[in-house]
């Protein structure tokens, strides 16, 4: 007990992190947050990649890379414009990014009749 107490009083807390703010001007903030909202409430559930093909697609020009458009999605996160959801496949996880309206996709099992 008492090596518990020295080993939880020697750890150092977290740093706070600050919250994120966009590098934008609030007009070109606008015009990407509306496109990106619009691509996900239209496509539903998108993983980071799928997202960034899709910007590419429509042609956004203020958005030059795919870590600023992490970062805004971050922000729209943070701001609770999105939410992001674990899809787990197997062992492995796939985070996406989706509206608070888009309902999640249903899992559609086999359902085993008992006769």
């Amino acid at each position: 007990m008492f090596t518990t107490a020295v080993k939880h009083l020697g750890t150092k807390p977290k740093p706070a992190m600050k919250a994120l703010e966009p590098r934008f001007r609030p007009e070109q903030n606008q015009t990407i947050t509306r496109a990106i909202f619009e691509i996900l409430k239209e496509h539903g559930p998108l993983s980071v990649a799928q997202t960034w093909e899709r910007v590419q697609e429509v042609g956004i020009k203020d958005l030059t890379s795919k870590t600023q458009m992490k970062t805004v999605l971050r922000w729209m996160k943070q701001r609770q414009k999105l939410k992001q959801i674990c899809n787990h496949v197997g062992p492995n996880k796939q985070f996406l990014y989706t509206t608070w309206f888009t309902k999640p996709p249903t899992v559609t099992g086999v359902k085993s009749s008992s006769t």
